[in-house]
């Protein structure tokens, strides 16, 4: 572990006095999500890094901001658990301050929660150069404003995280994915469907008129859906997932900007389907 948090309070100190703004920076994997260039001076948090504790009995872990997120994924696949949001590791330079920051998760959001929801406390220096803790290291901890979670999305502008407390999981026992040719309007018909069944659903996407969908947990649950609900099956590993989560397929491709919309799971398709 490598704790730089009186440095990095000593540089907001200075900052403050002389009216300079600051861009947070750890591995630099997210400049271009921002939607604009910052050209503020840089505070490099990326030597502020490590697990500062882990206790798998109790599916609690905390790092410091500048650790990786690959790190993080490495020791917590030793002891057969996982980040239940699935972040994009961006080339092994994504790290744990700035998930938390852009609020980014996996595919298997909508079902096994965001970054938010597994944050149990942080450590944040203010614009003040005060480090202030909030929330904490157990599962029942949130009383007042849960300022914590606030940090998702906030892109560094509440204060810069400092150390990050995390709800983890273990890892599912056995996962498949089932592949289906389906156009877009029946693709969201059957995901809303199958959606509201009490099955070890686990993430879902439809793209060039392919519907996938991600089965994860017990060996045999996951082994009878798949064999109810049909469809080719690939195996553990296999699918879009890893693609889709690193922002990879070509649909993320170009100069051009791309926008995320959040919408009701039913709500119909923007445009129609030519625009999918």
């Amino acid at each position: 572990m490598n704790d730089r948090a009186d440095e990095l309070l000593a540089a907001v100190r200075e900052a403050r006095e002389t009216a300079t703004p600051l861009y947070i920076l750890g591995g630099d994997s997210k400049r271009h999500l921002l939607g604009r260039e910052c050209t503020a001076q840089v505070l490099d948090v990326s030597a502020h890094r490590g697990i500062v504790d882990y206790q798998p009995a109790e599916l609690v872990l905390t790092a410091l901001a500048g650790t990786p997120i690959c790190e993080l994924v490495d020791a917590l696949a030793a002891r057969g658990q996982e980040l239940p949001f699935d972040p994009p590791q961006f080339d092994g330079r994504a790290t744990l301050g700035g998930t938390l920051a852009c609020n980014l998760s996996g595919p298997g959001r909508p079902w096994s929660g965001s970054v938010r929801d597994m944050v149990l406390g942080v450590q944040l220096i203010n614009g003040r150069g005060e480090l202030l803790n909030f929330g904490g290291q157990v599962m029942k901890n949130v009383a007042g404003y849960d300022i914590a979670r606030l940090q998702a999305g906030a892109l560094g502008t509440l204060g810069l995280i400092s150390r990050i407390s995390l709800k983890v999981l273990p890892r599912p026992e056995h996962s498949l994915t089932l592949v289906q040719e389906l156009d877009a309007s029946r693709a969201l018909t059957v995901m809303n469907r199958l959606g509201g069944q009490a099955k070890p659903l686990s993430a879902a996407c439809w793209f060039g008129g392919r519907l996938y969908l991600r089965l994860s947990g017990a060996a045999a649950a996951v082994k009878h859906t798949a064999t109810s609900w049909g469809g080719e099956q690939l195996g553990e590993g296999a699918g879009p997932w890893a693609a889709l989560r690193e922002m990879q397929l070509p649909f993320f491709q170009g100069d051009a900007p791309l926008w995320r919309l959040s919408q009701r799971s039913t709500a119909p398709l923007p445009g129609g389907e030519d625009n999918c």
